[in-house]
């Protein structure tokens, strides 16, 4: 007699005291009683068949369009979806810039030049934007105020800076220039248009900050000795606040220190961050060693300064698109927090730190950096004093006002 192991009872609907024997193995009824083959009839009675006849084919087909379709649109998610996905004022928020806001503080007075692929300036969010300058230094284009980059990249990186709409930026007040420099794909094609528009930022518009969301790998393409970098030293010598973006190369083993521009000293060099407040695993390291001069590379000039939320921030993009608002993600973005930070921070006490010429000088900028480095919060490096990829911690805006006014003596 066979085993009554794997039988299961099965109560009576109206009478639970009743049970029903059932044998899952059983074999059925051949498939002759179905008009079909024996194969079909375990399929027929199979408790998933009416599942799979409702999802294949079409089903998975729909299920695949679907799938495609969202990765499409996703990087464009409307925007009134964002109170629900809150990936923007995350940002702001835990790096202090909203604090500082709150304090009545917006950039005003502070003019900042951006380097980049230019700029939609039809864009909503910026309908209370003061543009005080563009040059084309692509196409020498002047009079068409645009944004050449495929994905925006300029106007993704002046929305987090200034979009004053749907969206707020980190410093909606500035002034703010751009310089179009950098073609479709995000590279200059020709490294002395960079140097140009550098120089520009300094000699015509007299920016305060100049924000590099940009960078060549260490030995390609902007040398140490390149008029980029000469451009940079220029700026900085003019009491110009230079912030880099360290690179987007952390998972190449190949590249052991951070973008130039951002490798000089007296620029600050921008590393990103997470939502979780660790550093992103492809932020760039810097190296140990200084390439301008004998010997490491000392405080407050290590390298990264600083890391800044960079991971999936919701900004502004092409007004071709709708809505015109998308993600992005990168060593970009977080400099241009860091950069309406100082330029937050400018407002507040710029002229504590300039001269009776209103310029700040070596001394002044000094103070910035230092003030940088000791204000960031180091959670996200393990409470170390810098980490080749971390720096020095990640941006706390409203401590390093703090400590400048320390500095200064104003507190």
């Amino acid at each position: 007699m066979g085993t009554m192991d794997n039988l299961e009872l099965l109560p009576e609907p109206e009478e639970p005291r009743m049970m029903t024997t059932i044998d899952p193995d059983a074999p059925g009824y051949p498939g002759e009683a179905y008009g079909v083959s024996d194969e079909e009839a375990r399929e027929l009675r199979s408790p998933a068949f009416p599942l799979r006849e409702i999802l294949w084919p079409w089903g998975a087909i729909t299920f695949a369009f679907g799938a495609a379709f969202m990765l499409l649109v996703w990087p464009h998610i409307n925007v009134y979806l964002a109170p629900v996905l809150p990936e923007t004022e995350w940002a702001y928020e835990s790096t202090g810039i909203r604090e500082l806001q709150d304090s009545g503080l917006d950039g005003s007075g502070i003019h900042v030049c951006m380097v980049d692929t230019g700029i939609d300036a039809s864009h909503p969010d910026f309908s209370n934007l003061t543009l005080t300058g563009f040059r084309d230094f692509y196409e020498d284009e002047h009079d068409l105020v645009r944004d050449v980059g495929e994905d925006s990249h300029g106007t993704m990186m002046a929305g987090l800076l200034v979009a004053d709409g749907k969206l707020r930026g980190a410093a909606p007040g500035v002034d703010l220039s751009v310089a179009l420099a950098l073609g479709p794909s995000g590279t200059s094609g020709q490294e002395d248009r960079v140097a140009q528009a550098i120089r520009w930022c300094r000699i015509t518009q007299k920016a305060d900050i100049v924000s590099l969301s940009l960078g060549s790998e260490p030995g390609d393409g902007m040398g140490i000795q390149s008029e980029t970098t000469l451009a940079v030293q220029e700026a900085l010598d003019a009491g110009i606040f230079v912030v880099a973006a360290a690179g987007n190369t952390g998972d190449d083993p190949d590249i052991s220190d951070v973008s130039v521009p951002a490798n000089l000293p007296g620029v600050i060099a921008v590393g990103a961050s997470t939502r979780s407040g660790s550093v992103w695993s492809n932020s760039a390291d810097g190296s140990l060693d200084n390439p301008y001069g004998d010997g490491n590379r000392s405080y407050p000039d290590q390298k990264p300064e600083v890391t800044a939320p960079g991971v999936l921030l919701f900004s502004t993009t092409t007004t071709l698109i709708e809505p015109p608002y998308a993600y992005s993600t990168g060593t970009s973005d977080s400099t241009v927090l860091v950069t309406g930070a100082l330029a937050l921070i400018l407002e507040l006490h710029g002229a504590a730190l300039a001269g009776d010429d209103g310029v700040i000088d070596s001394e002044g900028m000094g103070i910035v950096k230092r003030a940088l480095a000791s204000s960031c919060d180091k959670t996200g490096i393990d409470g170390s004093p810098h980490d080749t990829r971390g720096g020095y911690g990640m941006l706390d805006a409203v401590q390093w006002a703090s400590d400048i006014a320390f500095e200064l003596n104003l507190a």
